[in-house]
């Protein structure tokens, strides 16, 4: 067992209290988003509409199912990649290869998918099987956790992530404590950090869709601006899949309950809460405010830079992250076709929003230790953090 080296990261997230309030908090938020969705008054504050008992959770067949898409998602991790490119280096000087073929993968799931559909795949039965599946990916990952929890028990100190090596075990199952654990050349985080959740997330609105198809004759033009536009995203991010092996989930996080929840759950069964309101709650949309809403989500594309210079001019001159204000905005125009009657739809704005502020602030912290007194200077001529004149 490798202990902990050299002077300990500070405590995030409230340490060992605030990691175990957030193993029950998160999963307990994304079911009672989904409860939410479904329910008449789509009420985002206050009680769920109900508890639902063990029954309606647990299915053999819905972990199946999680299981067997995890599974074709790892096969399609190992098809030959149309470029290897070469991670961070790390503290024992080597660089980690990784595949870039993420959107060989979101390819090659459509065409799957369509044959399935082809074959009378009733893809429209699906969201009735959200409880159960997410229950299952939650499942999966807190196993998944443990496994790599004990798996970094044993590897070397060169190989343990700078916050996830506190010493306490139930920090450091959360935050994770083996930096890039992998099994041969199969990296799980790379693996999970995109593929499962993020495919699995489109696969989910579609099913949405097609669903609304069969209740109402035709999916409304809501629901497929919202289908559209986080088509979009992902399929950005998976063709740019590289730019994540400098992200900081790839560089300076470990692999542990954080990132493995809201990978495999988190993020395909409540990043679809717009297609699940939707379905149950349609809402009128004409032309002119589809189409306001398509410029709002073009705003989206404001440059990132992911090189050591700290850059002075355009958006990045205005504020710290203008990716970040991008992001939010992109979250806004996410929402907004789902009307403004309802708060629920709007969570993920807000959360993203808590999210980002969060980031930012481990952000500063990263980059004051990367870049010294440069990073001084550069929040001096730049004092907005993410929105300019706000904050």
């Amino acid at each position: 067992m490798a202990p902990p080296q050299g002077p300990r990261a500070p405590l995030e997230f409230g340490g060992p209290l605030g990691a175990a309030a957030l193993m029950l908090l998160l999963p307990a938020t994304m079911f009672h988003l989904l409860l939410a969705a479904r329910s008449g008054p789509a009420r985002l504050l206050g009680p769920p509409p109900y508890l639902p008992g063990l029954e309606m959770l647990w299915s053999p067949w819905a972990l199946f199912l999680c299981l067997a898409w995890l599974g074709l998602q790892a096969a399609l991790y190992l098809l030959p990649a149309r470029k290897v490119a070469e991670g961070q280096e790390l503290k024992d000087k080597r660089r980690l290869l990784y595949p870039i073929n993420g959107f060989q993968a979101l390819v090659l799931t459509a065409l799957l998918v369509g044959l399935g559909v082809l074959a009378r795949l009733p893809l429209g039965a699906l969201p009735e099987m959200l409880l159960p599946l997410a229950f299952s990916a939650t499942l999966i990952a807190f196993v998944g956790s443990l496994l790599l929890y004990l798996k970094a028990l044993v590897a070397p100190a060169s190989a343990l992530a700078p916050g996830g090596n506190s010493g306490n075990p139930v920090y450091d199952f959360f935050l994770g404590r083996e930096l890039n654990p992998r099994i041969c050349s199969f990296d799980f985080k790379y693996f999970c950090e995109l593929r499962p959740g993020l495919i699995g997330w489109v696969l989910i609105n579609l099913a949405l869709l097609m669903q609304e198809a069969e209740l109402r004759g035709s999916p409304s033009l809501a629901m497929w601006l919202v289908n559209g536009f986080q088509l979009l995203y992902v399929g950005d991010a998976l063709w740019h899949e590289e730019a994540v092996l400098t992200t900081m989930d790839i560089i300076h996080d470990g692999f542990g309950f954080m990132l493995a929840f809201g990978d495999l759950a988190w993020v395909p069964f409540t990043y679809s809460l717009q297609a699940q309101f939707l379905l149950y709650h349609p809402q009128p949309l004409g032309l002119p405010g589809a189409s306001v809403i398509c410029l709002i989500n073009d705003l989206e594309t404001i440059p990132t830079a992911t090189g050591r210079q700290l850059l002075v001019s355009g958006w990045w001159g205005m504020v710290r992250h203008p990716n970040y204000l991008g992001d939010l905005i992109m979250a806004l125009a996410w929402s907004l076709p789902c009307g403004v009657s309802h708060l629920l739809p709007y969570f993920y704005l807000l959360y993203f929003t808590a999210l980002l502020v969060h980031r930012e602030a481990r952000d500063e912290q990263q980059c004051l230790q990367k870049y010294g007194l440069a990073w001084h200077e550069y929040c001096r001529r730049v004092p907005y953090r993410i929105m300019p004149y706000v904050y």
